[in-house]
């Protein structure tokens, strides 16, 4: 048995399961083809079917760096509060 008795944080928190959302949206609404699969409404001479894909590449750039944002930050609280309870942080 450990000597210390340190509390583990959950590894399933709030922030993850958003990181998690921003990285699976993407995935579903391109799998779901029945959503998007139509010519109507066209924009700027060009049809639903393609821009609209074209339109989750920069969704998918935007919530990807979202979710590396948030799992920087994840990172940075995980280790200061290791770190804090360790004594390592002394001001």
């Amino acid at each position: 048995m450990p000597d210390s008795t340190e509390v583990k944080r959950p590894v399933i928190t709030p922030l993850r399961v958003v990181i998690a959302l921003c990285l699976i949206a993407p995935f579903v609404a391109m799998l779901w083809v029945s959503s998007y699969a139509k010519t109507d409404p066209v924009l700027g001479g060009i049809p639903f079917f393609y821009w609209y894909q074209m339109l989750w590449v920069l969704i998918s750039t935007a919530l990807t760096m979202v979710a590396y944002k948030l799992w920087q930050h994840d990172q940075r609280s995980r280790t200061a509060s290791t770190s804090d309870k360790q004594g390592g942080a002394s001001k």
